[in-house]
């Protein structure tokens, strides 16, 4: 089985602290004060010269550079376009998946696929997309979508029939409830490219039976690792029955030091910081999942808290309970990028590669 590790962005914000309200490094926001002691001037005037997105390439970087396979730029209704980002990011990095999520609402599905044919071509089949839902009827209702909650998964379903049906075939045509096109196909340049790949997400008997037809990779929400098996053998075993082989991932955040006390230390004075509770007790002797634990910036439902070597335990287990594709973040996420990667990611690599050697 091929594990990928997949490295979050924060498009939101990021700082070095929990503090209640998400900063954005490299951005000042007019009328803050500087950072310099009162009686210094800032050489840089107002605001810094440069802008997140700096901040972001940095984050990419450091994810190439320490063994990461991928990133994904998260949707934030109030964060910075997550294709944009996609975009700025490809040139600056050689190895990484691109992973773009988007929600449920995005538009014309043949322009999204030309969109992503575009990104395939100069990023050599590097892109993909993680399609949302789009939060429930008023949050999607703020971004002008006035679905019912019954059309949201039938409406993803005939986008992505569609976006794949124009980028692989020519002419192409498809009538449904949401979309339509007649005698549709790219040609010239832009036919007979990669097909980008597809996660999806969703915890219910309905989103499981769509990514068992449509995704590449479906996406499950934190949770511990017995919970998480119904759902991966569900996944797995509907897909087969469609002839299809579907990935099980995990969004999961991840809080390793190099003892189970340090870890521990640092997530309460995380979640002090934030003004959260943070008198989680956990057994020392293997990694912590504690719910909720930083979902207000990240929106993982759930970290591993631990040393290296139990997080990395913690992670080999999910792999061996059927997940083969890991996006995982941890605030601030330029540091902890290389932590992870430096101390975590080849543990557990190591372990997978011992284990499928001794199967065979």
């Amino acid at each position: 089985m091929t594990i990928e590790f997949i490295w979050q962005l924060p498009t939101g914000g990021d700082g070095r602290y929990a503090a209640p309200g998400i900063t954005r490094r490299g951005e000042r926001a007019a009328g803050a004060p500087s950072p310099l002691q009162a009686g210094v001037s800032d050489p840089r005037g107002a605001r810094p010269p440069f802008n997140y997105f700096d901040y972001l390439h940095q984050i990419a970087r450091a994810a190439d550079l320490s063994g990461f396979d991928g990133i994904q730029v998260r949707h934030d209704t109030q964060g910075d376009e997550s294709w944009i980002v996609a975009g700025y990011l490809a040139r600056s990095t050689r190895h990484l998946k691109l992973i773009a999520e988007f929600d449920a609402a995005w538009g014309s599905a043949v322009y999204a696929a030309k969109n992503a044919v575009s990104f395939q071509r100069f990023t050599g089949g590097r892109f993909a997309w993680q399609i949302g839902h789009g939060g429930d009827a008023a949050a999607r209702r703020r971004q002008g979508d006035a679905a019912p909650d019954a059309d949201i998964l039938p409406r993803i379903d005939e986008f992505i029939t569609v976006a794949r049906g124009v980028q692989s075939t020519s002419p192409f045509s498809f009538k449904g409830r949401f979309f339509e096109v007649q005698d549709g196909g790219f040609k010239g340049p832009l036919a007979h490219h990669l097909v980008n790949s597809i996660y999806l997400t969703g915890e219910s008997p309905e989103a499981l039976a769509l990514s068992a037809r449509q995704a590449d990779v479906h996406v499950f929400d934190a949770a511990p690792v017995a919970d998480l098996r119904p759902a991966i053998d569900s996944l797995q075993t509907q897909a087969r029955q469609r002839g299809r082989a579907v990935a099980a991932g995990l969004r999961i955040d991840v809080l390793a030091r190099e003892t189970f006390d340090e870890a521990l230390r640092d997530a309460r004075r995380y979640r002090s910081g934030a003004g959260l509770p943070a008198d989680a007790v956990f057994d020392a002797g293997a990694a912590g999942f504690w719910p909720g634990f930083a979902q207000a910036q990240t929106g993982a439902h759930g970290a591993l808290v631990g040393s290296y070597e139990q997080v990395s335990a913690a992670l080999q287990a999910y792999a061996q309970a059927g997940v083969s594709s890991f996006v995982l973040a941890a605030i601030p996420h330029f540091e902890e990028a290389y932590r992870i990667g430096e101390h975590v990611l080849p543990r557990v690599r190591a372990s997978l590669t011992t284990a499928q050697q001794r199967a065979a």
